[in-house]
C-alpha cells in the first residue's frame, strides 16, 4: 500500500495557498497549513477534513518556521514530501514616495520567508534523496514593474534563488519548482485600480500548479497569454519598455494589502 504523501504550505488561509491546499487534499495529500490568521486557518482545515492540520506561524520568524515544520511532521506522522513557499505580500509603491519599512516587509515575507522554509525542509530532503520545494513567485519578477518595485524585486530574487538551487539539488534527487502566476483573483489583487489582463480564478490556478508539481515541472507559469506577454517584454529595449510603461508609473498607490 502506498504511503500517503505529505505537504506543507505557507500562506494557506486564503487565495492561492488555500485553493492549492484544497486541490492537493482532493488528490490524496496530507497537509500542514501555515498562516498568521488563526481563525481563517482553522476554517480551512475544517473544510478540508481530517488529512489537514493548522499551524499558526509567522514566516518572517525563522525559529517559528522551523518549529512549524517539526510540529507538522509530528502531527502527520513523517517528513514532508513537498514544501510550498506561498506566503507573500504585495504593497503598491512609488520611488518618489519610497517607504523603506514596506519594502523591508516585502523582502522579509516573500524572500526570507521562502528561505526559512527552504532551510527547514531541504536538509531532510537531501538526506532522504527525495522531495520537492516549490516557490510561488510571479510573472512580476520577469521585469521591473512600475508601482511595484519592491514586489518585482522580491519575486525576481525568488526566481534566481530557486533556479540556482534547482540545479544544485539535482544530484540529491530533490526537485525545485518555480511558480509564476499572472493576475489571480485574491485579496492581494483586490486593491488594484486598473484592469488586470487575463485574470484567473484562484481555484483554476491551483489546479494548474498542482498539475505542475505532480508532473515535476521546473517552471509553472500562467496564464499562458500573460506568460507570453511578459516573456516578450523581457526582450524589449529599455527605451521602448520605458515609453510603454511610463504612464503606469503615474498611478497612485492604493492601500496596503498583506496575504497571510
Amino acid at each position: 500500500m502506498q504511503t500517503q504523501k505529505r505537504a506543507i504550505i505557507t500562506g494557506a488561509s486564503s487565495g492561492i495557498g488555500l485553493e492549492l491546499a484544497r486541490e492537493l487534499a482532493l488528490r490524496g495529500w496530507a497537509l500542514a497549513l501555515l498562516a498568521r490568521r488563526t481563525e481563517l486557518l482553522d476554517d480551512a482545515v475544517r473544510a478540508i477534513g481530517a488529512n489537514a492540520v493548522a499551524i499558526p506561524c509567522d514566516v518572517t520568524d525563522s525559529g517559528a518556521v522551523h518549529d512549524a515544520v517539526k510540529h507538522g511532521e509530528s502531527r502527520l506522522g513523517g517528513a514532508f514530501d513537498l514544501a510550498v513557499a506561498n506566503a507573500g505580500v504585495g504593497i503598491p509603491s512609488h520611488a518618489a514616495k519610497f517607504n523603506l519599512a514596506e519594502a523591508e516587509q516585502t523582502i522579509r515575507v516573500n524572500v526570507l520567508g521562502m528561505m526559512y522554509l527552504f532551510d527547514a525542509v531541504i536538509p531532510g530532503m537531501i538526506e532522504r534523496r527525495s522531495g520537492r520545494f516549490v516557490g510561488v513567485a510571479s510573472v512580476a519578477g520577469l521585469r521591473g514593474l512600475p508601482t511595484a518595485a519592491p514586489y518585482s524585486a522580491s519575486k525576481a530574487a525568488m526566481q534566481a534563488f530557486l533556479e540556482a538551487s534547482r540545479i544544485e539539488l539535482v544530484p540529491y534527487g530533490v526537485g525545485v519548482t518555480i511558480v509564476n502566476p499572472g493576475f489571480i483573483v485574491t485579496a492581494m489583487t483586490e486593491k488594484n485600480r486598473f484592469k488586470m489582463p487575463f485574470l484567473m480564478k484562484a481555484d483554476k490556478a491551483a489546479r494548474v500548479i498542482a498539475d505542475g508539481i505532480e508532473g515535476g515541472r521546473r517552471v509553472v507559469e500562467f496564464p499562458r497569454r500573460m506568460s507570453l506577454v511578459m516573456r516578450t517584454v523581457r526582450l524589449l529595449p529599455d527605451s521602448l519598455y520605458e515609453r510603454m510603461t511610463g504612464p503606469y508609473s503615474r498611478r497612485k498607490a492604493g492601500p496596503s494589502k498583506v496575504k497571510p
